[in-house]
């Protein structure tokens, strides 16, 4: 299937997800990452769940992180260049969401992509290869193009895998993992 006719597809089936499944999901998917080897790194880079799109609510994730005392890092999406710019979680960081409902720190410590070791990232689907669909805007393709090469990038779904998605570009950044509520894809 194409990008398109995925990005259709799940957002459909997301949206018949009550809000106690998405928690149940979630803190599955939360508890399978605590399986892989990527908890030896320092900085830690998540997005904040748009709940008003049934993403995966990453506050499990959150805690986990917080818990191992690893630095987060989060991002403010910038619509007109569709890039984003990041910046460390802590304590005293303001979130506010803005007006695609995206919650987003309110200035902060600025953070290089260079510094970056491991991505959570959002998705609506994936493949077998570890290509993804997101929203269209390309933001985490043009965020992940700017990272060390070595930096882990995770996709967190609430869905098993497509056989393959068609049209993947060449700019398109594959993920290393891809988790869900039972199983992890590696790639």
């Amino acid at each position: 299937m194409t990008k398109a006719q995925l990005r259709t597809q799940y957002k459909l089936l997301r949206k018949s997800l009550s809000e106690e499944n998405i928690e149940d999901l979630s803190l599955k998917i939360a508890n399978q990452l605590l399986q892989l080897p990527i908890w030896n790194h320092e900085c830690y880079h998540i997005y904040l769940s748009i709940t008003e799109h049934n993403e995966v609510n990453t506050d499990y994730i959150l805690n986990i992180l917080s818990g191992k005392d690893k630095h987060i890092v989060i991002a403010k999406s910038d619509f007109s260049t569709l890039d984003m710019t990041h910046f460390l979680l802590t304590d005293s960081t303001k979130i506010k969401k803005n007006e695609w409902n995206i919650p987003e720190p309110i200035g902060g410590i600025s953070i290089g992509t260079e510094q970056i070791d491991v991505v959570f990232i959002p998705l609506l689907a994936f493949d077998n290869t570890g290509h993804r669909v997101g929203y269209g805007k390309g933001f985490y393709d043009r965020f992940l193009s700017k990272c060390k090469p070595e930096t882990i990038k995770i996709g967190l779904s609430f869905f098993n895998s497509e056989e393959k998605i068609t049209n993947v570009l060449e700019s398109d950044i594959r993920l290393n993992y891809c988790v869900t509520p039972n199983k992890t894809y590696t790639f």
